[in-house]
């Protein structure tokens, strides 16, 4: 399908039946610019629009896909060849319009996972709530925009990054911990035992000690089997 010979044809019929780009841009209900994009063959004309353009140019869709006016010896063969090139645009169109989706989705959900740790503070169970689900939505994404890949190319490549994005986020809630003393995002429980804050995190254990107090301290450590009594007794 050449747009450019397209374009020249329907400028070719509008100037025979009088009509100025404006004039026929009203009658179809789009721009002047639309119809100017068309003649300098930029772009098509939606397919919605094919009957009704056709209309005002006096031609029929055949011819305007095949951009000439056509006689009954190869009337058939360029309405076949045509069908298929239509199908062919249309298709492309629908594969655009699906990457433009999921480029907004894989966005979206990665704005809600980075807006999750920014908003929130990190003793609320919702930043590490919404920087999941952001995830999630990040991977809906990235699967929809894989779709010339196989089911299990795209399940497999889903997991792995589903896998690395998650952790980062521990790496980057363990780092935050460490450096700025705030409480682990991802976190299994909290508990309040005598003048200690205990964060049970996946991996590590976070010990809050005299937190309502000047002297307040943090001890960070990888042993997480501390029974009740060790606990009471571990920032004396």
């Amino acid at each position: 399908m050449n747009q450019e010979r397209i374009g020249k044809f329907i400028a070719s019929c509008r100037k025979k039946q009088n009509l100025t780009q404006e004039k026929l841009a009203e009658r179809l209900g789009v721009t002047d610019k639309s119809v100017s994009r068309w003649e300098n063959g930029k772009t098509m004309p939606d397919i919605s629009l094919f009957k009704p353009l056709c209309k005002e140019l006096n031609i029929t869709i055949n011819e305007l896909l095949s951009g000439e006016k056509l006689d009954g010896l190869n009337y058939q063969d360029k309405l076949e060849e045509n069908i298929t090139n239509a199908i062919d645009l249309s298709a492309k169109k629908i594969e655009k319009f699906n990457k433009i989706i999921s480029l907004i989705v894989i966005i979206f959900g990665l704005f809600i996972s980075i807006s999750a740790v920014m908003i929130f503070p990190s003793e609320s169970s919702w930043s590490s709530i919404y920087s999941i689900f952001g995830i999630i939505v990040f991977i809906i994404g990235i699967y929809r925009i894989t779709n010339l890949l196989s089911l299990k190319k795209r399940l497999l490549l889903s997991v792995i990054i589903f896998f690395i994005s998650i952790s980062f986020l521990l790496i980057t809630d363990y780092i935050n911990v460490k450096r700025n003393k705030e409480a682990p995002m991802f976190r299994i429980k909290t508990s309040y035992i005598g003048n200690m804050i205990y964060y049970d995190a996946f991996f590590y254990d976070v010990y809050r000690c005299n937190f309502n107090k000047k002297n307040e301290y943090w001890i960070i450590s990888k042993d997480n089997k501390k029974t009740e009594k060790e606990l009471i007794n571990f920032c004396k």
